[in-house]
């Protein structure tokens, strides 16, 4: 029976004892011809494997953790490249991180949105006057792609702006179809002594404008609840929304690490709504 054993590999039962795992996984992936045993036995259907399977039966378990679809985890398998193998792999966690910082965005606005005692929302009417700003501008941008876009934009005007020519925080200004249509229009600009055009680079002039401002604390996980609770004010006190979003960005990660310590301005133009 030992030698026996020996020609024929280990049995499931051994091969799942020194994996860790279980021999209905290990049966589940040989459906899915994800791990084929070295040998099936004809007349008893015995499945057998060799020691040196057990690494890739690991693998496939850890990538099977990370929810990685049966085509994908085949296709690393069968890659014989390391390069191709590592860009699967990359690929994939990509997608993860993606996913875990849009589950931490929704968990972090439902706790706000589920906390009937919040702080009673802050806002201040503005009047801000016209000036001139250097600016880099798309007319249409997907909103999955804004943050990659602003934080290009905004490298390009901290690289052509030292902190001596800066006179104030740099802002946004966004199209109300950017979140109402997933497209639209956006603009990153800086306040600066002499504005200065140069490749991406114009000279914005910024309207007047009659702004209703609150500031958002922390992270922009939760952003839209603040802008909620902010259309909501406006909505109450009889004013409509005239125009496109401002932002401001008084205190962010390009000033302190601790996210804590944020703060952005969210500045909607706005005018009162008379009866006819």
């Amino acid at each position: 029976m030992e030698t026996e054993k020996m020609r024929n590999g280990l049995t499931i039962g051994e091969f799942a004892t020194l994996s860790h795992l279980s021999v209905r996984t290990l049966r589940r992936y040989h459906e899915a011809g994800l791990l084929e045993p070295a040998t099936v036995d004809p007349f008893t259907n015995y499945r057998y494997y060799n020691p040196d399977q057990i690494a890739t039966a690991q693998v496939i378990q850890r990538l099977r953790e990370l929810d990685m679809p049966l085509v994908e985890v085949k296709s690393i398998l069968a890659a014989e490249d390391p390069q191709q193998r590592t860009e699967l792999l990359a690929g994939h966690l990509r997608r993860l991180e993606a996913e875990l910082d849009r589950t931490r965005a929704a968990v972090v606005s439902l706790r706000q949105l589920l906390r009937p005692e919040a702080d009673e929302l802050e806002v201040e009417m503005r009047s801000v006057p016209a000036r001139s700003v250097a600016a880099i501008s798309t007319p249409a941008v997907r909103l999955e792609e804004a943050v990659g876009w602003f934080d290009t934009a905004m490298d390009e005007l901290d690289a052509a702006f030292p902190p001596a020519e800066r006179t104030g925080a740099p802002g946004g200004l966004y199209t109300n179809e950017l979140f109402t249509e997933c497209v639209g229009a956006m603009t990153v600009f800086r306040p600066v002594r002499r504005p200065v055009a140069c490749g991406r680079i114009t000279i914005l002039e910024l309207p007047s404008a009659d702004l209703a401002v609150t500031v958002h604390a922390g992270r922009h996980d939760d952003i839209d609840v603040s802008y909620g609770r902010l259309g909501a004010w406006v909505a109450s006190h009889t004013l409509v929304v005239g125009g496109p979003v401002h932002e401001t960005y008084l205190v962010g990660p390009r000033d302190v690490d601790n996210d804590q310590r944020w703060r952005t301005e969210i500045g909607w133009p706005v005018f009162r709504l008379t009866p006819a």
